[in-house]
């Protein structure tokens, strides 16, 4: 009959590898060590490590002063406005948005290269063209939707 194998695990030093890790680090992250170092004398330089260092101490007051501002009207009338805002940006079309920069582009290079103002007659048949038909098709259109969202009720 076979006779069982007597294993002792070997005991480790957790403390002992650790300070072996630590040891061996800047050998092996000599130029992550340097780029700290100099991010670190940089901060300090600067006085941004005495700023974290107020924000971090005075955490509880910073925290209540904050809160209190939060929850003024003005302020979350402020917030609702912002998220309002960011949906607004992100119904325009990204590609009618660069193509009215460039139209603004090519607009101001004319503008300034004419010398007195247009006459009504040039400005007449500016505006009967049909893209400037078609702009204020889409600006009337802004001014009845900035109507209907003045209405009351």
């Amino acid at each position: 009959m076979a006779h069982p194998i007597t294993f002792k695990p070997k005991a480790v030093d957790l403390q002992q590898e650790l300070m072996g890790r630590v040891a061996a680090a800047p050998a092996e992250h000599a130029e992550a060590l340097l780029t700290a170092w100099d991010l670190l004398q940089t901060a300090h330089d600067k006085g941004m490590l005495d700023l974290a260092k107020g924000l971090i101490g005075g955490k509880d007051a910073i925290a209540g002063k904050l809160a209190e501002a939060a929850n003024l009207p003005e302020s979350v009338a402020a917030i609702r406005n912002a998220m309002a805002g960011a949906r607004l940006l992100g119904a325009v079309d990204p590609e009618m948005l660069q193509r009215l920069a460039r139209g603004m582009e090519h607009a101001t290079a004319e503008h300034k290269a004419e010398r007195k103002p247009p006459s009504l007659w040039t400005l007449f048949r500016r505006s009967t063209s049909e893209d400037a038909r078609r702009g204020l098709s889409f600006l009337t259109l802004l001014l009845t939707s900035l109507g209907k969202a003045t209405r009351e009720g």
